[in-house]
């Protein structure tokens, strides 16, 4: 194999591939990018974990012999990132070896040969739909930090897409949820086309962080998604083109409708920058231990105060619309802080019943996020 790349090309392309890879592997073969060059001119470049396989293409300035090899995806694309601006980069291989030159700098690499490395059998996948990348970006952001980081709970690792039918004169609809058993988050829009019969999925939280960062050079474009009961693709526009598969988690996500209160009757209308911000720095003085912030409703106003064994007290009076009964309750100081950060308007609706139930947070009723948040003890 011999091409011609340009140094910039390159590196976006590695850059993508790369982060899929993980640094420590048992298996040597998964250290490796796959390097494919056509006569036609174009280089493609693969990445896989065994649960997740991404591969771009890109034009190169030549191709003089075509083939496949493998090599260390984190040194490549080191080498790559330190090369001078506007350079070209000529990859050649001969002899279990890859030669990489660009203009006075010349590095040979070991190589595995092409028939090792894995690749994911996509299978049949029936299910096939397009969204705007804009619009699945905003579905991630507004769903992906609620998803649960504990392993044995590993049916909660990841956002869980279903379609559903319960929209009302809306039609039917695509949901988006995570939690981790103390918040949740969904995030609804109205069903695309082909997604209709789709089953429901788990797309596991390493899949989502590498879609999100392709998905940021790709906004102008939609993105085609294909999936099936036990894998998804996703396949972004731009130059190139980059494919995301993966595996799905294999389990059965919990009926988070039932935790969605729909009897709140207590309605807090708050600012959500100077909440987040009082929030913010009542907490300051929390402790591990004590990482709840107390909320005193009264009418009009909330009075936050945190209370530590160590750091003594802190309270803020933030104004606020209330007019029920006056409600003490505790949050999570860094959860509450977490959903008031997705909220871009000028108010956030609280809807409250006790100190013990959970209370359901939104922009408005037209909102398409909505969040559950569990009340502490304090």
């Amino acid at each position: 194999m011999k091409a011609r790349i340009e140094r910039a090309k390159l590196l976006r392309c590695l850059s993508h591939v790369q982060s899929v890879v993980e640094r420590r592997n048992t298996i040597p073969i998964l250290s490796n990018v796959l390097i494919e060059a056509a006569g036609d001119g174009t280089v493609k470049i693969m990445a896989t974990d065994l649960d997740l396989q991404v591969v771009e293409s890109v034009q190169a300035n030549a191709v003089e012999s075509g083939g496949a090899i493998t090599v260390s995806a984190h040194l490549l694309f080191d080498i790559a990132r330190k090369l001078p601006d506007g350079a070209e980069v000529s990859l050649e291989t001969a002899d279990n070896r890859m030669t990489v030159k660009a203009g006075r700098s010349r590095f040979q690499l070991p190589t595995l040969p092409r028939d090792d490395f894995p690749s994911i059998v996509e299978g049949d996948l029936p299910t096939s739909f397009e969204l705007p990348a804009k619009q699945l970006a905003e579905l991630i952001d507004r769903t992906r930090f609620a998803i649960s980081t504990e392993e044995t709970r590993y049916y909660l690792n990841g956002i869980f897409l279903h379609v559903s039918d319960d929209g009302g004169s809306g039609g039917p609809l695509l949901r988006a949820a995570a939690t981790d058993g103390h918040r949740l988050a969904r995030f609804t829009l109205p069903r695309p086309d082909g997604a209709e019969g789709m089953p429901d999925v788990i797309v596991p939280r390493k899949c989502v962080a590498e879609l999100r960062k392709l998905l940021e050079e790709a906004l102008e474009h939609n993105v085609e998604i294909d999936l099936s009961a036990s894998k998804i693709r996703f396949t972004l526009g731009g130059e190139g083109g980059v494919i995301l598969t993966s595996k799905l988690i294999d389990g059965t996500f919990p009926d988070y409708s039932r935790v969605i209160p729909t009897a709140n009757d207590k309605l807090l209308k708050i600012d959500p920058r100077s909440f987040y911000e009082g929030v913010d720095r009542v907490a300051t003085i929390a402790t591990e231990k004590t990482r709840a912030v107390k909320m005193g409703l009264d009418t009009d106003r909330v009075t936050l105060s945190v209370t530590s064994p160590d750091n003594g007290t802190a309270a803020e009076e933030v104004p606020a619309s209330y007019t029920a009964q006056s409600l003490e309750i505790g949050f999570n100081a860094n959860y509450l802080k977490d959903i008031l950060g997705q909220i871009d308007g000028d108010t956030v609706e609280m809807h409250l019943a006790d100190p013990n139930a959970p209370t359901l947070i939104r922009q408005d009723e037209k909102s398409p996020a909505l969040y559950v948040l569990m009340p502490m003890r304090v």
